[in-house]
């Protein structure tokens, strides 16, 4: 196996990861960022630490991405194949970054996964694409929506007689305590996807078999990579997770968070489940919304969010499926 086709395609894999950290950066802090109980700066900063925190917390999900999803390929196809998902991973995160889109790094990679896997000859385990990713893809925001909702009338019951200001003024501290769950959270999922495609590369390369533990190096190399785009912000998908769905407030932004936050530990940790983080706390900020009135909801954004979520994998998946006609014409 050439050497430099897997320095370059675990180089790829690292910038994927940085791509999802600026791309999801807003999942863990847009609430908080909205309601004012953190600073934007003060915000990435905890997020970026509390990803790299996470992702040494489990290697359940890394292990569904690297042999859940796709035959292992083999030779210098295989890695092309590799390759070239990431490729298509990383062109629908950049366009969906542009137009201030929360899609999902997360299926923009499986997607990509998939579409070079068929491109490639290789064959796709569709009962694990179907009970790991497309099933959670449809459960995970309807569970977020409606624990969302759930949480955000229980607050409403308990706080009822409360001072409203000084019940704003302790939700802003807790969500110093619910962001950083979230951030820990988008780390035990995020950071771990990319670990299974860095040992899908060992693995084709030969340099690993699977059922080895995950190298060290490359848990830390990915969490860093995480932490290092969460660090640089994606501030247009902020504004639309943290304004245009819904003018939040502090007990609505907690809520939303902490929805988000136990729905990615129960899937990471019982289901093994990578699921998107974008999903979950886009929905359950929708539905801690909808507790105010069904109207307060913008729905007309959430109907574009919702559309784009449909749209990534496939969208991914041709990307990657031409990016591996290039590959097989340049290099294979």
């Amino acid at each position: 196996m050439d050497t430099f086709a897997l320095i370059v395609t675990v180089a790829v894999a690292l910038f994927f990861t940085y791509t999802n950290g600026f791309h999801d950066s807003a999942n863990a802090i847009a609430t908080s960022v909205s309601t004012r109980a953190l600073t934007p700066r003060a915000a990435l900063a905890m997020a970026a630490v509390m990803n790299l925190a996470g992702a040494f917390m489990g290697s359940g999900v890394a292990k569904t991405v690297s042999e859940g999803l796709i035959e292992t390929p083999q030779g210098s196809t295989g890695m092309g194949i590799l390759f070239a998902a990431l490729i298509g991973a990383i062109v629908w995160n950049l366009v969906t970054w542009y137009f201030g889109l929360p899609s999902s790094s997360s299926h923009a990679l499986f997607g990509g996964m998939v579409g070079a896997a068929l491109a490639g000859g290789t064959d796709v385990l569709w009962g694990g694409v179907l009970e790991k990713i497309v099933i959670p893809m449809f459960l995970s925001p309807v569970v977020g929506l409606l624990v969302g909702y759930l949480v955000m009338t229980a607050i409403m019951w308990l706080f009822r007689r409360s001072n409203p200001h000084k019940a704003k003024r302790g939700f802003r501290i807790a969500q110093t305590v619910s962001a950083a769950g979230m951030a820990l959270g988008h780390g035990l999922q995020d950071a771990q996807k990319t670990m299974g495609v860095v040992v899908l590369a060992l693995v084709i390369s030969g340099h690993e078999t699977f059922g080895d533990p995950i190298p060290v190096w490359v848990k830390i190399v990915c969490a860093v990579m995480l932490s290092l785009g969460t660090y640089a912000g994606g501030w247009r998908i902020m504004r639309t997770l943290g304004r245009k769905i819904i003018e939040l407030d502090p007990p609505q932004g907690f809520a939303a968070e902490a929805t988000g936050a136990s729905i990615m530990f129960t899937t990471a940790f019982i289901f093994k489940a990578p699921i998107s983080t974008t999903h979950v706390i886009t929905s359950a900020i929708m539905g801690v919304g909808a507790t105010k009135r069904v109207n307060a909801v913008r729905w007309g954004v959430a109907k574009n969010i919702v559309l784009g979520w449909f749209i990534t994998m496939p969208a991914a998946a041709l990307v990657a499926a031409l990016a591996f006609g290039v590959v097989k014409l340049v290099a294979l």
